[in-house]
């Protein structure tokens, strides 16, 4: 685009709009000055900073003398997305897959992680299902869904994370049965062995598989090879592994040995 063109459209952008693109800039620095800001849309620094009053008032951010920075609740929502984006498409990919496994009538647990998140947006279009899960993002994304009925379970607010976790949150998954348990990992052995970088979520896990019936764990080719603090498990111990098909033929040959089905989906 034009650079003069641009200008002229960041300069006649309606305020909620410009506070939208002022946000946006936080994806890429931690903080904003008045006078970078009002440069770059090209009006005045009394309008930059009722934009900057607007969004603090949002709790979007914190002015500073002269700029403003992200809140810890931004900082947690940018470094999520970005997650979410990192081997997007495959993720999305798998999830379409993990879609078609789910039946009207069933009962099933969404684990956290960006895969499973992936796999929520494909079920707001479902009929008649429960979903149980420890995720903040999840329960947020399917809340308003029609046909689906949304059980969060309790817990501690994982920092860094839109997750639950802890004893309450082990202790409430204890009081259900589910079909289906569709779960996320940090890493997964060449062993086929599945981790997780806290021990805590490890637990969770574990108890995902127990009280459902199936279970399929999600993860793209990125995580294979890879360990993390804690095992909770192998997939000698789940029903279906999907992944995408980037992932080393002769390692899934090795999984496949271990008794779950192996789906490779590309993106």
């Amino acid at each position: 685009m034009n650079i003069r063109w641009r200008i002229a459209l960041l300069k006649n952008l309606p305020s909620a709009a410009r506070q939208t693109q002022i946000r946006e800039r936080f994806a890429a620095r931690p903080g904003v000055s008045v006078s970078g800001l009002a440069r770059e849309f090209d009006v005045s620094a009394m309008t930059i900073r009722r934009d900057l009053a607007a969004l603090e008032d949002q709790a979007h951010i914190q002015r500073t003398h002269g700029g403003a920075v992200l809140t810890q609740r931004m900082m947690l929502e940018f470094d999520y997305r970005g997650r979410r984006e990192n081997n997007g498409a495959a993720k999305k990919a798998i999830a379409r897959e993990a879609r078609k496994l789910v039946q009207s009538g069933q009962r099933i647990i969404l684990d956290t992680g960006t895969t499973t998140h992936e796999l929520a947006v494909l079920l707001k279009d479902a009929l008649n299902i429960t979903v149980i899960t420890p995720s903040l993002a999840v329960a947020s994304e399917l809340q308003h869904a029609p046909g689906v009925e949304v059980i969060l379970l309790g817990g501690v607010i994982r920092r860094g994370s839109p997750d639950l976790t802890g004893p309450a949150t082990e202790h409430c998954l204890e009081l259900f049965a589910a079909d289906l348990a569709f779960q996320g990992a940090d890493g997964i052995g060449l062993d086929g062995a599945i981790y997780n970088s806290d021990l805590r979520l490890a637990r969770v896990d574990k108890i995902m598989r127990r009280v459902a019936t199936q279970s399929c764990v999600l993860a793209d080719h990125s995580k294979i090879g890879q360990t993390a603090l804690a095992r909770n498990g192998t997939l000698a111990d789940v029903d279906f592994f999907i992944t995408n098909a980037a992932a080393p033929a002769a390692i899934l040959k090795r999984f496949a040995r271990l008794g779950p089905k192996i789906i490779t989906v590309k993106p």
